[in-house]
Parts: C-alpha cells; structure tokens; sequence
C-alpha cells in the first residue's frame, strides 16, 4: 500500500533542496518524491498543440525543476500531443535515479484546445508503447488513465493497464477525473496508487475523492492548484492578506494551503515561465498557521 510520510527527508532529489520541505510520498510503497512536482502541460505550444516557441528554454525549464529538487514530473501523450514526453526526454535523459516521470493515456487531439476520450483497450496498450518509445523507457514508474471514457466501461480500461502492468510495461497505475465511485471499481482490479484531479481552494468538487485516497493510501494529484491563475492575481483579498504576512504571493498561499490540506496531495503547478517555477517551488517551505487555514479552508 502507497503510504504517505511528508515528514520524511528520505527521498533524495537530482538536485537542489528547494522542494524538500514539501515532505514526500511513497508511491505505490517504493517511489518516494517530494510532494512539490511539476504539470509539464504547459511546456507546449498554445492551445496545448504543437512546440513551443522556445524549445531551447522549455528544456531548460525542465532541467531548472531537478536543479530544484523537484523529482515527480507528471505528463500526457495528449500534451503537444506528443510534445510534452519528447521535450522531457531531450531535456533528461538519462533520468536520474530518484526522478519519476508520470504520463497518462486515453486522450486523444484532433485539433488545438480539442480533446477526445479513447480508453478502448487497443488505444491504451498503443498509447503507452509510443510513449514508452519517446520518453526512452522500458518501464513508465506511473502510467494514468487520463480520464474514463464514456463509451467503454472502465473495467476494461482498467484492465488493459493491468495488462501493460503484467507485462512489465508500467510500474504502477494511476486514474485521472474520476469519482469516488469509478475509483473504487478500479481498485477492485487493480492497485491504484495515484489520481489526479482537479483540486484547488477554488475547486473542491473532489473532496469525496480525496478522502478515500486518504482512506487508501493513494496519492493525489491536484491539477489545475491555482486554478488556471485566477487564485495568483490577489483579487481574494483574504488570500492576498494572509500573503503579505508571509511576504507571498496569493499563488504561493494556494499551494502551501494544498500540501497542508492532505499529507496525500502532491500538487503539480504546471508553466512555461522560469520565475512561476521558482515561486512555485519556493511554496514548499510555507507555513501557514491554524487560524490561517481555518480561514483558507472557509473560502468557498
């Protein structure tokens, strides 16, 4: 069983230390990371379609992330698509030992800004071969269900990651955009140790979810934690208070209020900006006090 310790310092990093006091997660009983990661979606072009305009600094972008400690990089097949994976390996490989880099299958792009589900069996069991391919791996530490497909039963979709599991292909399985009720039917069949939804203190429609991730040991992954930027600008004057007493940012507030909402949370603040990542990064060394989270968790 995924067990949490965001006490411990036992989980080495790449690099530097600026992600450490994030404490860590040990996914699926043997990966520990920083509980600071990294959304590496935003690394692609506009409208998650096609490179960005800058691959050179997206790379170094990258490369900045393990020089901070950061040691859990999540991203998707369906990120460029296929931008994000090769933009990672290009910039990392070879991974260093503790770096886990997580992907997810299941969504397929026709155009910029489009998405489409596919979690046919036949579509999973390619996905993760291409991204195997691209990422250079023989393994992929954690491979996610981007999302359930309508049009086919979960427990089928499920299952074709057991397959790859068994196969040796994935190391650990993981759901994203699930209910509460979907995870439990996955973990019927297989062990999930991750899901990754949206969660931030604008967004809480995953609450069910979280409390049974940390009923079972899972990790969860908040995406979207600043809510797509509109927590960053101080428009809530209550976030942008509690930030001038920490000399903070509101964007800052909203993650050190994640990694002490959940000992299982793992957020994962994606962007494109070198300054946003350092800001990101240095959320992980936050305290907020009891009153300020009693206030923070009153926000609605």
């Amino acid at each position: 069983m995924t067990t949490p310790d965001p006490g411990s310092d036992k989980a080495p990093s790449p690099g530097g230390t600026a992600a450490a006091p994030a404490g860590t997660f040990t996914l699926g009983g043997d990966l520990p990371v920083h509980r600071m990661g990294f959304g590496a979606m935003r690394i692609t072009g506009d409208g998650i379609w096609g490179d960005p305009d800058d691959p050179d600094a997206a790379r170094a972008l990258l490369r900045r992330a393990l020089e901070l400690g950061v040691n859990f990089i999540d991203t998707a097949d369906s990120y460029g698509p296929r931008v994000s994976e090769r933009l990672i390996a290009e910039a990392l490989h070879p991974y260093p030992d503790q770096l886990v880099v997580a992907t997810k299958g299941g969504a397929a792009r026709p155009g910029p800004s489009q998405w489409m589900l596919n979690g046919t069996p036949e579509h999973l069991k390619q996905a993760c071969e291409e991204s195997l391919l691209r990422l250079r791996l023989d393994t992929i530490d954690l491979y996610q269900l981007h999302a359930v497909d309508p049009n086919v039963p979960i427990a089928e979709s499920v299952g074709a990651l057991r397959d790859l599991q068994e196969q040796g292909k994935v190391r650990h399985i993981g759901l994203s955009n699930v209910n509460a009720t979907q995870l439990e039917e996955a973990r019927q069949i297989v062990e999930v140790v991750s899901v990754q939804n949206r969660y931030s203190l604008s967004d809480r429609g995953s609450e069910d979810v979280l409390t049974a991730c940390e009923q079972h040991g899972i990790a969860f992954l908040p995406y979207f934690p600043l809510a797509a930027g509109r927590l960053t600008g101080g428009a809530n004057e209550q976030i942008a208070a509690i930030a001038r007493n920490h000399d903070a940012t509101p964007g800052q507030i909203a993650l050190a209020w994640l990694l002490q909402r959940s000992p299982n949370m793992i957020p994962i603040p994606g962007t494109s900006s070198g300054v946003h990542l350092e800001e990101n990064v240095a959320a992980a060394r936050l305290e907020l006090s009891a009153d300020e989270m009693a206030e923070l968790n009153a926000l609605r």
